[in-house]
């Protein structure tokens, strides 16, 4: 893993340097520790998708500047 440091927040996370494997179906296989799927497949052409999670709503929102907001 490394980590990035170049990030207009100042955020420090670490990237695996390869994705995951997928299967033909687009599944997790076996030997991938954490699912992965694009914010394209989860909002298709909307801007906002509702998750619903033990009885609360999120939203999740793409703004104007193309970046990601989770709201309770």
């Amino acid at each position: 893993m490394s980590l990035d440091n170049d990030n207009e927040n100042d955020y420090r996370y670490c990237m695996n340097p390869t994705p995951p494997t997928r299967n033909l179906e687009g599944l997790m296989s076996p030997q991938d520790e954490v699912g992965r799927v694009t914010s394209g497949a989860l909002l298709g052409k909307q801007r906002e998708l509702v998750i619903v999670h033990n009885g609360r709503e999120y939203r999740l929102r793409l703004t104007q500047n193309d970046k990601l907001i989770l709201t309770a």
